[in-house]
């Protein structure tokens, strides 16, 4: 702030530059070779379709259970979505997936969202991919710290995108950064988000000159880049990752441990995949289906006016609901994913609360539920 340097490229050489820094220490956290930081996942998203070959009209499967940022990513790359089934852990239904790799037959990319941090079999996934030559984008903006089978997740695929907008693991507002192995789509996003000229120079975690060749007057400039600022309120958060991981998890463990223990038959936690290693930094369940839609939504006015704020992802609202992207709608009937919003629930874990306040939220919840269930044969 005291320099005025907050445009990425107001300095000498990468060495210097704050953003420059920061991608160096996402990629070694993630373990990718080449990152390039952006204005927000959004852009993220979409420059990784771009980037990955993405022509106007091209078919990309995805979740029909994602936040509408990712259906909106796929039009703004131009791209045409195409919804793959969800089920009841929150994730990509794979025998969907199978399906509609063999329904959408000239489809070239899967853009697998991983939405809330919940991963599904990437190995089945990738398989499935590989044998009808589909590309595997991953958007990973709610699983930075999650790891499949060891290895942080965007490795499955061929290139993946985190978020550092406010509600995620990074928060600096808004912020976005693409990861990759893939020099050729690390060079061509380098250029799309804003490397005009020789400004590529000024980057770390980019392939060589060699790479970008003529790139800079071959591809359009979307000015995306991310600013100085945002990535020097990144900075001493990534020191922090692995140490709210461990208290995510602690406080998710205790929630969900009491929450079943006291309404599990009255709810189900979403199972995780097996093989991943887990960021719960919020907490989802899903109401059984013997409660009433008028049931629910007393149940959420009920935790409301005690303070605690509970979404439906099937609300006629949230923009996680698959019939509100009518910029960019279904096909086809998505049944499974369709039933499952209608009792999906979603809390936040705040990192500031104090551990009993997460007493709190318990009991908040049951009570809840208590209040705003009137029939005896669904709460016996």
């Amino acid at each position: 702030m005291t320099s005025g340097r907050m445009y990425r490229y107001n300095v000498k050489d990468s060495a210097s530059s704050t953003v420059s820094k920061c991608e160096v220490e996402i990629a070694e956290y993630t373990g990718h070779k080449y990152c390039v930081a952006l204005n927000s996942c959004g852009s993220a998203i979409m420059l990784m379709m771009k980037c990955a070959g993405l022509q106007p009209g091209d078919e990309v499967l995805s979740n029909a259970f994602t936040f509408g940022a990712v259906p909106s990513a796929i039009e703004h790359a131009g791209g045409k979505a195409v919804y793959v089934e969800s089920n009841y852990d929150h994730v990509m239904c794979v025998d969907d997936l199978e399906k509609k790799l063999v329904e959408y037959p000239n489809c070239k990319f899967c853009l697998i969202s991983h939405m809330r941090g919940k991963i599904a079999d990437m190995d089945a996934v990738k398989d499935a991919c590989d044998r009808h030559d589909v590309i595997l984008l991953e958007d990973c903006a709610h699983s930075l710290g999650v790891e499949w089978k060891g290895t942080h997740t965007g490795h499955v695929g061929k290139v993946s995108a985190i978020s550092a907008q406010s509600y995620k693991m990074i928060n600096s507002g808004e912020g976005g950064f693409l990861l990759t192995d893939d020099a050729e789509i690390a060079a061509k996003c380098a250029v799309y988000a804003g490397a005009y000229e020789g400004l590529a120079s000024k980057h770390t975690t980019v392939p060589g000159p060699e790479v970008f060749a003529d790139l800079p007057t071959e591809i359009p400039n979307y000015s995306l880049r991310m600013s100085a600022i945002a990535a020097a309120v990144i900075r001493p958060q990534i020191l922090t990752l692995d140490e709210r991981r461990e208290k995510y998890n602690k406080r998710y463990a205790f929630v969900t441990e009491k929450l079943v223990e006291r309404k599990g038959h009255l709810l189900s936690i979403p199972v995780n995949t097996p093989g991943m290693t887990p960021v719960h930094d919020s907490l989802q369940f899903n109401l059984n289906h013997d409660i009433t839609d008028e049931q629910v939504q007393n149940f959420l006015d009920e935790a409301a006016t005690h303070g605690l704020p509970v979404e439906l992802f099937g609300h006629k609202s949230n923009a996680r609901n698959f019939v509100n992207w009518k910029f960019a709608p279904a096909d086809q009937p998505l049944p499974l994913t369709a039933k499952m919003l209608t009792r999906a629930c979603d809390v936040r874990l705040p990192l500031m609360w104090d551990d009993e306040d997460f007493e709190t939220m318990v009991d908040v919840l049951c009570e809840s539920l208590d209040a705003a269930i009137a029939d005896e044969d669904v709460m016996a």
